[in-house]
């Protein structure tokens, strides 16, 4: 397409010269607004993707991926043979009995906060991936009887906590008395801290051994709920008919994560692709630089134009000539920001740590973003995307200047010459 005539002379028009600096300034301008600009958005989409695949990953590995929950102040009795109908079911990985309770949490220091407790054995919380293989102190070995509790890193560090301190688990349902009801008030023995990558998880769930759960909420031989993992979180629709007929007639309903989720997971969907919108009209404004470049450089070259075209040069040369030179500025700045933003990626806890030393402040708050950490994948879906579109702005903005060098009058061009 491009032949070694018009190659030569693109590449003549690209180096600047005496007299033409300032129009070579502009193009440089123009590559390095290409270059940012794509670096941002592929650092931003990045981000963004990364922090929502972290956190329903996440999710889906803290929670059950379908939970069956008893309806409120209700439990469900008899669970062991409605676990056992569940794992029979196909696609079914397993199902863990839970008994969930809001409660007050205190210390011995006076620090207080609300927290959900819940009851789990020993052999399903150690099946809790995320919680069992990120034990920081202690050891899930005692986390038995009726006086052992494991509390998340979060609540641990806020208060000072180590294992061996009391934990105070208060609940308002207790007893009915003749002078109100009175609070039921327990203290429980911390044998593990746990980090389990979410701070909800880490600052507000502790959990308790399922007997000692049962008898502090006094739901004897019952659960409040039952979740569910699938070998694929996918395929939560072809257990729905089955499930809803293994607990007709039972005081439960069933909710998967989607539904479960589907706040946070559309909030996060609009966030990506609205910064996506915002941030590729960095890549616009840099693109029409280019036409305004490309535009003084056709004007600076009439001259040049009309005497080509005098010597033999066809209009589709002076086209592909001008084309060449906006198709340098577009696909270098695309590439060089492309390089820039995934090496933005890959290194971005340090630049994270360096930023937070030099600043003094925190760049990545786990409290406001629920996630301990700033995630560093790089989705190259995204990253294809933003490539596409630089190119193709940068491309289409070289068509507009090309054709109109393409169409200059060599006479009208050389007659004040």
């Amino acid at each position: 397409m491009f032949g070694p005539f018009e190659r030569m002379v693109a590449g003549r028009y690209l180096r600047a010269r005496k007299g033409e600096r300032f129009v070579s300034i502009i193009a440089i301008f123009s590559l390095v607004g290409i270059a940012l600009g794509v670096a941002t958005l592929i650092v931003v989409t990045s981000v963004m993707s990364g922090f929502q695949t972290e956190l329903v990953t996440r999710i889906l590995g803290a929670n059950g991926h379908v939970t069956v929950e008893a309806y409120a102040g209700q439990k469900l009795d008899n669970y062991q043979s409605l676990v056992t109908s569940i794992k029979a079911l196909p696609n079914v990985a397993s199902a863990t009995p839970v008994l969930d309770g809001q409660a007050l949490l205190t210390t011995n220091s006076g620090g207080s906060r609300g927290g959900l407790v819940r009851g789990i054995t020993q052999s399903d919380l150690r099946a809790l991936h995320p919680v069992s293989d990120n034990i920081l102190d202690g050891s899930l070995d005692a986390f038995s009887g009726d006086d052992a509790i494991a509390v998340g890193v979060g609540l641990a560090n806020m208060y000072r906590l180590r294992v061996g301190d009391a934990l105070t688990v208060i609940s308002p349902q207790g007893a009915a008395t003749a002078f109100g009801t009175i609070p039921r008030v327990r203290a429980y023995k911390m044998v593990a801290i746990f980090d389990a990558g979410l701070s909800d998880y880490n600052n507000s769930i502790v959990f308790l051994p399922l007997p000692a759960a049962q008898a502090f909420f006094q739901k004897a031989d019952g659960v409040t709920g039952v979740e569910i993992r699938m070998h694929d979180p996918n395929q939560v629709d072809a257990i729905g008919p089955a499930l809803t007929t293994l607990i007709q007639g039972k005081p439960a309903y069933a909710r998967d994560w989607r539904h479960a989720n589907d706040g946070i997971i559309g909030v996060l969907q609009v966030q990506k692709d609205t910064m996506f919108i915002v941030l590729g009209m960095i890549v616009l404004v840099a693109a029409f630089n280019v036409i305004s470049s490309l535009i003084m450089l056709v004007k600076d070259k009439r001259a040049d134009i009309a005497v080509l075209r005098t010597i033999g040069a066809s209009s589709g040369a002076i086209l592909r000539i001008f084309l060449m030179c906006g198709a340098f500025v577009g696909v270098s700045g695309t590439l060089i920001g492309t390089l820039i933003g995934v090496a933005f990626c890959r290194n971005i806890h340090a630049i994270q740590h360096a930023v937070e030393r030099i600043s003094g402040g925190e760049v990545f708050s786990s409290q406001v973003f629920m996630l301990t950490s700033l995630p560093d994948t790089i989705d190259w879906g995204d990253v294809v995307r933003v490539v596409v579109l630089g190119l193709a702005l940068s491309l289409l903005a070289t068509i507009y200047p090309s054709w109109r060098a393409a169409r200059t009058d060599p006479v009208e061009a050389l007659r004040h010459e």
